[in-house]
């Protein structure tokens, strides 16, 4: 299973034809999202995105270095597992980001719905 980003070059895979995913990486509309801008330092900016995202219900880290955090995500009811990653740049000082659902092929909005709480949660704190 891909899940989602190259160890080597450390890029986010592309979202799948499948309207389940988001990316700041993707440049169509249907799948793009804006990225977070961090003005702290790489590190403040990891510490405050995992306080942030780790207090989301369901949510577990799985992953991480010091530019890079993937999450896994579990549904209440059907107990479905989505994928969220997010690469530090720091010569942008951009997060970038990737939320897709490991199945199916419509989330309802669900992965753009939880980025764009996560971004109401990390503002000012980055």
């Amino acid at each position: 299973m891909d899940l989602g980003h190259n160890e080597q070059m450390r890029t986010l895979a592309p979202c799948p034809s499948s309207p389940n995913c988001v990316s700041t990486q993707a440049t169509d509309d249907r799948h793009a999202i804006a990225p977070f801008l961090y003005r702290k330092s790489r590190a403040e900016a990891r510490e405050a995105m995992k306080a942030s995202v780790g207090a989301l219900p369901r949510t577990e880290l799985v992953e991480e270095d010091e530019a890079y955090l993937h999450y896994e995500v579990t549904s209440l009811l059907l107990r479905f597992v989505d994928d969220v990653e997010f690469l530090f740049d720091d010569q942008t000082m951009t997060i970038h980001f990737r939320s897709a659902s490991r199945t199916g092929h419509s989330d309802f909005g669900v992965n753009r719905g939880r980025m764009e709480e996560i971004r109401s949660l990390v503002q000012g704190k980055l």
